[in-house]
């Protein structure tokens, strides 16, 4: 059976959007002609791909298993028609970025600021995501987390050097309770704890000792998926928090936050901007990891 490439390329755009109409307006054709080019598609494999009501669309278990399979080649596709097209001319399209909510440098804003300004025909739409995620399947150009969570399969760009995790608590809260001098000995403080979602459990915080790392479980009196409302509780003396140090910083060097247990928060690979391996890279891709290695 020969494929059907444009059917496969509108079923890629419904699957993105979930819906008929959207769709529609990216391809610059009518609602109706992507419902023919669906049904053709549907009766050509002889399996339905699609569920639709009068609100909404989503994928059949067949559908989301095709979508999986020819996303990255419908990607690579885009990726080389954009670069082409693009040969001869500034950087320009949206650029899609899911970027990890502690990738502190990253989204401080100089460098983003920097790059907008030296692009501007390049809009840049960033999500702001802890879940971890096919950046591919999901239609992102790159990603930002840390390296040790990056596939393999991926080509990564540090963002910045080694990053470390601290524990950190109020100087009132350290002259009223003290200070732990072990991570064991967290069972016995307040603590300020991190999730990512409502359902998941709060994360574990991890030291090392004698070079072997271990992971603490400790039971906050208060979880948030907030880091800011972390700082601000950890500053008014709610307890100890953890997180990156880069998010610390700033209330560190002013002396509303000290650092516990530094001995046992070694430093680690940081945080890398990372993207599929394709021979064809979007120049406005290629322009932010230029811009990204100009000021490392």
């Amino acid at each position: 059976m020969e494929p059907d490439l444009n059917a496969l390329s509108v079923f890629a755009l419904v699957a993105e959007e979930r819906s008929f109409r959207a769709a529609a307006d990216r391809l610059g054709v009518t609602r109706s002609a992507v419902s023919q080019t669906m049904k053709r598609l549907e009766a050509t494999l002889g399996i339905a791909l699609v569920r639709r009501t009068t609100r909404s669309v989503s994928l059949t278990e067949a559908g989301e298993r095709l979508y999986a399979e020819i996303a990255p080649a419908i990607a690579d596709m885009r990726g080389a028609i954009e670069a082409t097209g693009n040969l001869r001319g500034r950087p320009r399209g949206q650029l899609r970025l899911a970027v990890s909510s502690i990738a502190e440098r990253f989204l401080s804003g100089r460098f983003l600021a920097t790059f907008a300004e030296a692009n501007p025909e390049v809009q840049i739409d960033i999500t702001v995501t802890d879940e971890e995620f096919d950046i591919v399947t999901e239609g992102y150009d790159a990603g930002v987390r840390l390296g040790e969570v990056i596939e393999q399969d991926m080509i990564a760009v540090s963002v910045a050097g080694d990053e470390r995790q601290l524990a950190v608590c109020a100087p009132a809260y350290r002259d009223r309770f003290g200070a732990p001098s072990h991570p064991r000995e967290l069972a016995g403080h307040r603590c300020i704890g991190w999730r990512r979602a409502p359902k998941v459990a709060p994360y574990r915080w991890e030291f090392a000792e004698n070079d072997k790392e271990f992971s603490v479980a400790v039971a906050p009196e208060i979880t948030t998926n907030d880091m800011a409302l972390m700082i601000k509780l950890a500053i008014a003396g709610a307890g100890i928090t953890f997180g990156m140090e880069e998010s610390f910083r700033p209330w560190i060097d002013r002396g509303d936050l000290v650092p516990v247990l530094e001995d046992y928060c070694p430093r680690f690979a940081g945080f890398y901007l990372y993207y599929p391996s394709r021979r064809n890279v979007a120049p406005k891709l290629r322009a932010l990891v230029d811009h990204l290695r100009r000021l490392g």
